[in-house]
């Protein structure tokens, strides 16, 4: 019984929530948010032990929607969208937990808002009809829009908007090669139908131009939001601007939409144009210009939240090329940086967004031996960094570990020059550390500064906890991820070496 319903229920509850906040009293938005996003994340947690590795798509739940249309309210999860949903559901409640004293206007709308925005970015990743990704897909842009451009910095507006264009540009393409594929399959077959498995049997087969056409489009849409470089230029904006809340989600979630949209539909449907040589060679080098761009950018920012926003692009640019080396080290070292991304960079825009409310300020040069006034924040800010870096025993390591690993058999001299990409975060993070924890406390203001509280605790700790299990015992998301990691490879290599007019 659960199998059946728990998809559908994780999706129609924050949208429940969202019209309860929205008609509660404004001093209880913020409790019945933190409590209906818990209850979100409990539901959810049964999904890591029902779930058998290898079985194929699980929790599947199949219903016509538009019927005439052959529009489907199709769900499903595998090994690659499990751990999206676990980490969607666990951010949720933090990121609402985080926002208590942060969030001090429109309390309503604001919460209600990130309940919705939940529902389009779990939408997102469990949907099997293309229609339902897609109206996912623009369902969570809007709660987005208006968490930047009401509740963000002095230059929300200008992020908002840039954040929505930059999206909604890549997204309509979308919508045309979707709908391209919708009747070109439905011409071929005599059955119209939006449905995942009907489109991923039909869209290998496409001929040249028409397949190259498509993958163009889906591959903005999907660069745009991972972002890959040259398309990041919208992230530092959005990040920057964004209240702590907004910033974690971003950074946690929907940034991993574009790495997910790869795995899911660029590769698979279209293997022949996606392991093309010079499409090949394209996204690696895109990716390591944006590793090493990223990290370069990141250590000259004089703002914190900037910084860890660059470091954004570098760490995307690892699963990348993760993605694209094709080994099954490298697509489960990309998806381990995908979880590890949003644990870890989202841990640090918690702690942005706690050293703001203290000093409202964002520039490093604000603080400086701080440490000796807030240990404990100090000290999480370190452990932290560290795991961003991906020092050993910690969850960074072992994504970046495997993609290396795995990249080096396909792409040596890439793999190499990814290593770099390592020592330039641990140069940005080590000397933003320095300046934010260890220089002399020359400054009055820095000298009365509250340590954490007991709720910024509660946001933390569960995120050190998931550092640490995930760095010393990664064998579990591991095991589950790997038997789709391994039907990916296999699938994309057979269809592509198959004769192919897409060639």
């Amino acid at each position: 019984m659960y199998n059946q319903w728990i998809l559908t229920v994780l999706l129609a509850w924050p949208a429940l929530g969202a019209l309860l906040v929205l008609l509660a009293p404004t001093r209880w938005a913020k409790h019945l948010a933190f409590a209906a996003s818990l209850a979100e994340f409990a539901l959810s947690v049964p999904l890591w032990w029902r779930f058998v590795p290898g079985a194929g798509m699980q929790f599947a739940l199949d219903v016509p929607w538009i019927g005439n249309w052959g529009i489907h309210y199709g769900v499903g999860l595998d090994g690659i969208s499990l751990f999206m949903v676990l980490l969607t559901t666990f951010l949720m409640p933090l990121s609402v937990l985080g926002s208590y004293t942060y969030i001090t206007k429109r309390e309503r709308a604001f919460y209600a808002l990130l309940l919705l925005l939940t529902t389009g970015m779990i939408g997102v990743f469990v949907s099997l009809d293309l229609f339902l990704f897609y109206v996912m897909w623009e369902v969570m842009l809007i709660p987005m829009y208006f968490i930047i451009g009401v509740w963000g910095g002095e230059d929300r507006l200008y992020a908002a908007i840039k954040f929505f264009i930059y999206t909604m540009f890549g997204s309509l393409l979308m919508l045309v090669a979707i709908l391209g594929l919708y009747y070109l399959a439905g011409s071929k077959t005599g059955v119209y139908s939006f449905a995942y498995a009907h489109l991923l049997a039909q869209a290998p087969a496409l001929g040249a131009p028409l397949a190259w056409w498509f993958f163009g489009a889906f591959f903005l849409a999907f660069a745009i939001k991972v972002p890959m470089f040259p398309f990041h230029t919208w992230l530092p904006d959005a990040h920057v601007e964004a209240p702590t809340a907004g910033s974690v989600i971003l950074a946690g979630i929907l940034l991993k939409m574009g790495t997910y949209g790869f795995l899911r539909f660029g590769l698979p449907f279209f293997p022949a144009v996606a392991l093309h040589p010079t499409v090949q060679a394209g996204i690696v080098i895109l990716s390591l210009v944006g590793i090493i761009y990223g990290g370069l950018v990141a250590m000259v920012q004089p703002d914190f939240k900037k910084l860890i926003a660059y470091s954004s692009v570098a760490h995307l640019g690892f699963v990348m090329l993760g993605i694209w080396a094709l080994t099954l080290q490298s697509v489960q070292g990309a998806l381990l940086i995908m979880i590890n991304h949003g644990i870890s960079t989202g841990a640090l825009f918690f702690l942005a967004g706690m050293l703001y409310e203290r000093r409202h300020s964002r520039l490093i040069e604000a603080f400086g031996g701080i440490a000796k006034v807030v240990p404990l924040l100090a000290a999480v800010l370190t452990i932290v960094s560290l795991s961003s870096i991906g020092l050993p025993g910690t969850n960074g390591f072992v994504g970046e570990f495997l993609v290396l690993l795995g990249a080096f058999q396909t792409y040596p001299i890439a793999a190499t020059i990814a290593t770099t990409g390592v020592i330039v975060a641990a140069a940005y993070l080590l000397w933003a550390l320095q300046r934010v924890l260890f220089n002399p406390l020359d400054k009055r203001e820095n000298e009365k500064l509250l340590d954490l509280t007991p709720r910024e605790l509660a946001v933390l700790v569960p995120l050190l906890a998931c550092i640490v299990w995930m760095g010393v015992y990664p064998r579990p998301f591991l095991r589950r991820m790997e038997p789709a990691a391994q039907q990916l490879i296999q699938q994309i290599k057979s269809a592509n070496s198959t004769p192919a007019a897409a060639r």
